[in-house]
């Protein structure tokens, strides 16, 4: 992965519009640091191929990013996106990373549902 260019994913947010894509959207905030202090409390959410189709798409921010997807009847956000990659023509995947290279955050978008595309990596956790 390298460091998020807006101009770079805002093109690649735009080849999705109008289109029926997949969705990966993962949050895995607090759960490297609840080996470390049992106080603190583990927040995760995980979406795996949801099927939708935005019309809408926006990335902001200096770094680290917000991506914006607006759908018919609402809205998909992910925020603290510092990196990404194209993983074949039909993916898109971005990812955030804590100060440590620790992943806190991935979305995701492809044509073809995950885990079926041969040779492409899942993500790295």
């Amino acid at each position: 992965m390298k460091e998020i260019s807006k101009v770079a994913v805002q093109a690649y947010l735009d080849k999705f519009l109008n289109k029926s894509v997949y969705i990966h959207l993962e949050t895995t905030t607090g759960s490297y640091s609840a080996h470390k202090d049992e106080k603190n409390m583990t927040v995760v959410a995980f979406i795996r191929n949801a099927k939708v189709t935005y019309h809408q798409a926006k990335i902001t921010g200096n770094g680290p990013y917000r991506v914006g997807l607006k759908l018919e009847d609402g809205w998909i956000y992910a925020e603290g996106l510092t990196d990404w990659t194209q993983a074949a023509d039909q993916q898109l995947l971005l990812a955030g990373h804590n100060g440590e290279g620790q992943l806190a955050i991935a979305l995701q978008i492809s044509e073809i549902p995950f885990g079926e595309i041969k040779g492409v990596e899942e993500t790295e956790k």
